[in-house]
């Protein structure tokens, strides 16, 4: 009955009406989403809460802040080249270990994803960089793109940013301080079932070295020198010293840090063209900041009308059982809105549910069972992404290749859950 009480009515109506937006009139996930949060205030009686409205865009200004300058970041070492020739580098001194090269593979895949935070940037980056590297490594086309898409996701979760976990800690006023081993601990040993399950079958065969050597020769046309490492250096040097002599370091912020990495890109001995980089990363970043703020706006809402302790009250009372199975189906399945938005809207509240085990090691679980949603379709980011870049029309034939990864990746998170108190215990 308590789905009749005016708070779950408007739970259901701002539902249906992001999902009616955003798969019917297919408008964009951020549009969708403020449609939705602004009929759940016109039926709550609130009107068109332009204050709560624009507050909920600025909700998450330090996060987009992050993935603009992260996104910028990227594209740098993508235009002096770096990107390109570590990649052939990893591949031709572990081309005669299969499993080395598989790791090393899935890591390159996952890099952009570690910095920006979005799957996006890293099936668009170095997902297209490695997809024809590994079809001619003998990967089948399907394969390729379910690795990709697999990297892409545990690089969105893995440190130093993951925008999920950000989100969730934000929810409960959990500092983003101290997530890096517990994320550590639920994507690296994924990552390497996953490499060793997609790619390694494949690689540890005999192939064609001449046709592989001529992919490899157009992807290292840039030497690698140590002016070429000049941005990822002064990037290491400006977050590692603020964590290791926080007292004696100033506090310059993620943002500033990777603008000021990227603008020593201008001394790497590489000609490249700054307005067009710049243009180019806030271009493919702007989907996913306008997504923040959709759900920054959908938050505010649910908050304003109720809706939000609705959601933390009805994930309360659920039977223990219940709360972990609602946590594997719900908040992929919800994230095919958006896995921000699955971690915002769900995480929070199981979290909240969840209290009395390690916040930190938990919000971590969340994130990554929240990822997830960027393989459900029909959004499907990452799958549909990483089908583009191997040339393959239906996407679906590569979501099926990355089912089980998927079902082994939920567990795993749960599995994280649960044992949280240990985890905590040996790391903090």
């Amino acid at each position: 009955m308590e789905w009749f009480w005016p708070e779950g009515f408007y739970t259901l109506l701002m539902i249906g009406v992001f999902a009616f937006a955003a798969f019917a009139w297919k408008l964009p996930i951020a549009v969708a989403m403020a449609m939705a949060a602004i009929a759940g205030a016109v039926a709550a009686g609130d009107g068109i809460p332009l204050r709560h409205l624009v507050e909920g865009a600025f909700g998450y200004v330090d996060t987009i802040l992050i993935i603009a300058t992260a996104m910028i970041f990227m594209k740098v070492i993508q235009s002096t080249g770096l990107l390109d020739s570590v990649a052939a580098w990893v591949i031709r001194k572990f081309r005669g270990f299969p499993v080395l090269l598989s790791l090393g593979i899935m890591f390159i895949i996952m890099v952009p994803g570690m910095i920006t935070g979005s799957s996006t940037a890293a099936v668009l980056t170095t997902g297209a960089l490695v997809a024809p590297v590994l079809m001619e490594l003998g990967v089948p086309v399907l394969q390729t793109a379910a690795a990709i898409s697999m990297g892409a996701l545990f690089g969105m979760i893995a440190p130093p940013i993951s925008i999920p976990a950000m989100i969730i800690g934000a929810g409960v006023d959990i500092p983003y301080v101290g997530f890096g081993i517990p994320l550590l601990i639920c994507t690296v040993p994924l990552a390497v079932v996953c490499s060793l399950w997609l790619i390694y079958p494949y690689v540890r065969k005999t192939k064609d070295e001449a046709s592989l050597e001529a992919q490899l020769a157009k992807m290292s046309r840039t030497p690698l020198t140590l002016r070429l490492f000049l941005p990822v250096v002064v990037l290491v040097v400006l977050l590692g010293g603020e964590r290791l002599i926080p007292l004696y370091w100033p506090s310059l912020g993620m943002p500033l840090s990777f603008l000021l990495a990227s603008a020593s890109g201008l001394l790497s001995g590489v000609k490249w063209n700054p307005v067009e980089t710049v243009t180019e990363a806030i271009d493919e970043a702007l989907p996913v900041m306008g997504i923040l703020m959709g759900v920054g706006m959908f938050i505010q809402i649910m908050t304003l009308t109720g809706v939000r302790g609705f959601v933390v009250v009805s994930a309360l009372a659920l039977p223990s059982w219940t709360l972990y199975l609602g946590i594997a189906i719900s908040m992929p399945l919800f994230g095919a809105v958006s896995s921000f938005g699955s971690a915002s809207v769900l995480g929070v509240p199981f979290l909240m549910a969840l209290l009395g085990q390690n916040e930190i090691v938990v919000a971590a679980a969340l994130s990554l069972v929240a990822a997830l949603g960027d393989l459900m379709p029909p959004t499907a980011l990452a799958g549909i992404f990483a089908a583009q870049v191997v040339g393959e029309k239906n996407y679906f034939k590569v979501l099926r290749h990355c089912a089980l990864p998927a079902v082994l990746t939920a567990g795993w998170g749960i599995a994280v859950i649960l044992m949280a108190k240990p985890i905590a215990k040996l790391i903090f």
